[in-house]
């Protein structure tokens, strides 16, 4: 005997419709239910509910195929303990499956008005494969005990609602959306995915921003890559990936630059693996990697980046543990920032080309980085714009070799202050027309070409242990002489000293002298007058031997004018023998007194001859010393 409205085990309830009962039937096998055309939700839901005993040898499940589901199928807090899947169905109303348990959840290839499953636990899988859902997936706080699946689906959100709220979502395995379409925001905010992410072609379309998982836990990859497209922002900020992110054939949109805005801002970020974009990356705004820690490598070669309005890719403060490549057909419409900056490895721009945005001078801005091996511009590298970066440290080679910088006469090309490296290289493919600053930087080795050496140069303060080529003072002066400011005489000073540590005393002393020169025309004229005494005399002290010789030559010539004409004795008593030679020291040299200048006095011309010998001999005697001072200092 039964009581009223429950039937017994096995039997069908009372009253209910051959659909129904088909359902009813294939829940029992185990089977697929493909042959009924519509069926109430309440039955479906009566079925998983209260469930009858599968038939001996059969494993009970709903498995319904081609069905339209009518009324809103409401398992919200229910426990379904059996695999639930649905091909080719059509649902009235989006099923409410909040607080729920299921064993699996498949649907595919279904069409329905969204779905509501927050705080759901799926022990196995839940797959939303290839389905049409015009309304809201929730699935926030939901736990899934294998992997979880959207892949091939088209999501469309309702007006100012997002097409995927995921957000603290838990997942074992992986989360995939591969080749999925979404209309309206996806959110994954703080959801912990065990293995990795994808959305491998997939396309998220719509205004503001499309993808927003900020605090997203990945264990595995990042999988932004065969064909992705996204029309709108995407946010991770302090995202952790265990893996890597792949952006290869990729197509990112950004709208801006402020706070969520970017075409992908990863900031604050940690990866575990790579970087990878070298296989098409397109992004039009910002790709953002500020204060983000990649222990790999970061590759972009061969990636277009388009954003007049500021910013192509903005990297302060990013850690990069291997390699961060640029090179090979990188393009960039608007300043690569990459401030502060630590790559353990390489920085790579071998065939960039980089253009400084429409309000902008600047094309790549690198102040304060530091890398591990080399920093290379070079080998078809070029810059529509400024390359800014002071302050660096380069443990290799900071190379411009083959570079060419394009920037009008009377701006700044290169900027490169304060900063230290093993070996600079400064061949350019061209001479620049702007101005190159290497002002207090340090250098181990300079390789330059003087055929395209800079019109405008700043080396004040520049300090370098080796030149290459190897020039002598002729062939180098013209390279000291490009400062936009005028004479500086620290450079002349440091290529001085450089010639002089390797034994180079008379290029040394070419340099050295050019400096007294040059520093000749900012003077007053009578400092002017007095130092072009100073070169003719005793070349600054660098040509001594010039004062010795004038001496000789006036000696001589005193010698021989006053043994011809000898001067009168004067005063009382009888005077030393006069002797012409000791006479003409006497007048010549002021710091000497053999007595023969004050027992005899000139007459007539004599007595300008006299005046002509002590002035010079005060000349020449003081610019000898100073000259000799020079050179004491100088040793």
């Amino acid at each position: 005997m039964t009581t009223a409205g429950h039937p017994p085990d096995g039997d069908a309830p009372d009253g209910w419709e051959p659909h129904a009962l088909r359902v009813w039937e294939a829940y029992r096998r185990g089977e697929w239910c493909d042959d009924v055309p519509e069926v109430a939700a309440a039955v479906l839901r009566r079925v998983l509910l209260a469930p009858p005993p599968p038939y001996p040898g059969h494993l009970a499940r709903l498995r319904l195929r081609g069905a339209r589901v009518t009324g809103t199928l409401d398992l919200a807090e229910a426990d379904i303990a059996c695999a639930v899947r649905l091909e080719r169905c059509v649902l009235d109303e989006a099923p409410r499956l909040d607080g729920a348990r299921f064993g699996a959840l498949e649907l595919r290839d279904c069409a329905l008005p969204g779905l509501g499953a927050a705080e759901a636990r799926f022990d196995r899988a839940c797959a939303l494969l290839d389905c049409r859902i015009d309304g809201t997936v929730t699935l926030r706080s939901a736990t899934v005990g294998a992997g979880l699946a959207l892949d091939g689906s088209t999501l469309t959100a309702p007006p100012g609602g997002p097409a995927l709220d995921a957000e603290s979502l838990s997942v074992e395995e992986d989360f995939s959306a591969d080749g999925a379409t979404c209309t309206g925001p996806v959110r994954l905010a703080s959801s912990q995915i065990r293995n990795t992410v994808g959305f491998r072609g997939a396309r998220l379309r719509g205004p503001g921003l499309l993808l927003d998982a900020p605090e997203l836990h990945v264990e595995g990859g990042l999988h932004l890559d065969g064909g992705f497209v996204s029309e709108g922002p995407i946010n991770l900020y302090g995202a952790s990936i265990g893996g890597s992110v792949h952006l290869e054939d990729a197509t990112l949109t950004g709208t801006g630059q402020s706070r969520g805005e970017p075409a992908l801002q990863l900031l604050c970020a940690t990866v575990g693996g790579d970087i990878q974009a070298g296989r098409g990356l397109t992004v039009r705004g910002c790709l953002e990697l500020r204060d983000t820690s990649v222990r790999g490598t970061v590759t972009l070669k061969r990636a277009r980046l388009d954003n007049p309005r500021g910013d192509a890719v903005k990297g302060d403060r990013l850690h990069v543990g291997g390699n961060l490549n640029f090179r090979g057909g990188f393009v960039a419409r608007g300043t690569v920032d990459l401030c502060d900056a630590r790559i353990g490895g390489s920085l790579l721009f071998e065939g960039a080309d980089l253009t400084a945005p429409d309000d902008g001078d600047t094309a790549l801005r690198a102040h304060g980085v530091e890398v591990g091996a080399e920093f290379n511009c070079c080998d078809g590298f070029t810059a529509h714009g400024r390359v800014a970066v002071g302050g660096v440290t380069v443990r290799a080679r900071l190379c411009f070799r083959g570079a060419r910088l394009d920037v009008p006469a009377g701006r700044p090309a290169l900027t490169c202050r304060r900063s230290t490296t093993a070996e600079l290289v400064l061949s350019f493919a061209e001479a620049p027309r702007g101005a190159v600053d290497l002002s207090h930087s340090r250098v181990g080795v300079l390789r330059d070409d003087p055929a395209t050496w800079p019109r405008a140069l700043v080396l004040d303060g520049l300090a370098y242990d080796g030149l290459q080529p190897v020039l002598a003072a002729r062939a180098r002066l013209p390279w000291l002489d490009r400062d936009p400011g005028g004479f500086v005489p620290r450079p002349y000073e440091q290529l001085g000293a450089h010639y002089r540590q390797h034994g180079r005393d008379a290029d040394a002393r070419a340099i050295l002298l050019a400096r007294q020169r040059r520093l000749r025309r900012t003077l007053s004229r009578p400092a002017r007058a007095w130092s072009l005494l100073q070169d003719a005399t005793v070349g600054y002290g660098y040509r001594p031997q010039r004062a010795v010789w004038l001496l000789a030559a006036l000696f001589a010539a005193g010698t021989l004018l006053f043994a011809a004409d000898p001067p009168a004795p004067s005063g009382d008593g009888k005077p030393p023998g006069f002797q012409p030679a000791i006479y003409t020291l006497d007048v010549l040299i002021p710091v000497v007194d053999f007595g023969q200048q004050s027992a005899y006095a000139p007459h007539g011309a004599l007595r300008w001859a006299v005046v002509a010998l002590v002035t010079a001999g005060w000349l020449l005697a003081t610019t000898a010393a100073t000259g000799l001072n020079r050179v004491l200092r100088r040793n």
